[in-house]
């Protein structure tokens, strides 16, 4: 299947998405909350689906209503599968909280997850005596509890989502618990965690991302039943690019003071000379004399394809940061993006650990997707500055995190086809 973009005239409004990153983890504390639960401003993405397929099997009554989802959390599992699609959160969340009941669970998953490692989840769980297992570092991963509380020290070099998942899942256990994180990444999502836990009735303590203290036998609860998704600043990211390369847009439904990593295209933004505009009523931007940029994106690496389409409207050599931490996305995204860029005529490279581009007007051509959200919706924007118009493979791969993005761009003014 394939989705065409030509160049186009950005001016419109449109609301952003809601965050499957807070999604998925409202989800969980959904699923350890005693009470009911509503959520709000929901989305239904492919991975926040598989995060409700998930509470589903572990216990959890689901009931979708017109204005958001309503749960009744309880571990009691139907099955031993928890089946995480392609959701590298989910499965490294969840494999925590699975962990809290006394039977075998096994968390599979499809596509490109199968192909990212899961060995650091292992020997933590041991640790806090659960017996895991994977099969040589990878898919499935199996779990057999009740965890237990105690002193660990875990590497955080390749992803925080295992840490969000212990998080989440310790202070059920029967004993306290210290989490000695080095080399932690990605520190803004776990200021999310942390946020959305504090929301749950759960107390933790950090020594600056270092050292977590989390005392046992707490519970979840909430003081207003009803819990409303953020706007979801990675999915924006790529609307907010649109209208510096292309015109104007307003993105409303955004929390401008949002603990989101990608709260950061912001930065960028204001750096590159775009317009900018933020109110109550929404973020605006317009295009402006763009000029290159320099930023490191090791804590917000879901930016490099929005960034990279930036670059190339910008004047001058910009150079972004962080590369390491795109080797396990659902493409090897940073050799991805490159594929994409140069084949549209742009130039790009990678020199040690940044990702470096030349300013320069990007022609028409027919990419592929590699099966990547990200790089689909990348190149979808990139149409819009570009010579000639792009032709997208496999632009499904959006379902993963943003269902309705096609749609959102005609709304702003692209010329979208089919």
């Amino acid at each position: 299947m394939q989705k065409s973009v030509e160049p186009s005239i950005i001016d419109g409004t449109v609301n952003a998405p809601a965050s499957k990153s807070y999604m998925q983890r409202a989800l969980a504390s959904a699923l350890l909350t005693r009470e009911e639960v509503s959520l709000t401003h929901t989305t239904f993405c492919d991975d926040s689906n598989a995060a409700l397929r998930i509470i589903r099997a572990l216990g959890a009554s689901v009931d979708l209503q017109k204005n958001g989802i309503c749960i009744r959390g309880g571990m009691k599992p139907t099955g031993e599968i928890l089946d995480c699609g392609e959701s590298g959160l989910s499965i490294r969340m969840f494999s925590s909280i699975a962990a809290l009941w006394h039977d075998e669970l096994v968390l599979t998953g499809t596509g490109s997850l199968s192909k990212r490692p899961m060995e650091m989840i292992v020997e933590p769980l041991r640790e806090l005596s659960v017996w895991a297992t994977t099969n040589n570092g990878f898919l499935p991963v199996r779990v057999k509890g009740p965890l237990k509380g105690k002193e660990i020290t875990i590497d955080g070099a390749i992803s925080s989502q295992f840490l969000t998942g212990l998080l989440m899942a310790l202070p059920l256990a029967d004993g306290n618990s210290i989490i000695h994180v080095n080399n932690l990444i990605s520190i803004p999502y776990i200021k999310m965690t942390l946020s959305l836990l504090k929301d749950f009735g759960i107390h933790i303590e950090h020594d600056e991302f270092k050292t977590f203290v989390i005392n046992g036998n707490q519970e979840y609860h909430l003081n207003n039943t009803q819990y409303p998704i953020e706007g979801d600043w990675s999915g924006a990211a790529f609307l907010l690019v649109a209208g510096a390369i292309g015109g104007n847009v307003k993105v409303t439904g955004l929390n401008a003071n949002s603990l989101q990593a990608d709260r950061a295209i912001l930065e960028v933004l204001i750096q590159s000379g775009a317009i900018i505009q933020v109110s109550e009523e929404g973020i605006g931007i317009k295009k402006g004399i763009l000029r290159a940029f320099t930023f490191d994106a090791t804590h917000c690496p879901d930016l490099f394809p929005p960034l990279a389409v930036l670059a190339c409207s910008c004047s001058g050599r910009s150079k972004i940061y962080g590369i390491e931490r795109l080797i396990h996305k659902e493409s090897n995204r940073a050799t991805a993006i490159c594929d994409l860029i140069s084949s549209l005529g742009g130039e790009i490279r990678i020199n040690d650990d940044k990702m470096e581009i030349e300013g320069k007007k990007l022609n028409g051509g027919i990419v592929d997707s590699h099966n990547d959200h990200r790089i689909a919706m990348a190149a979808a924007t990139a149409a819009i500055a570009s010579k000639g118009g792009i032709t997208i493979r496999d632009y499904h791969c959006v379902n993963k995190s943003y269902p309705d993005f096609f749609g959102d761009l005609e709304r702003i003014g692209g010329k979208v086809y089919e």
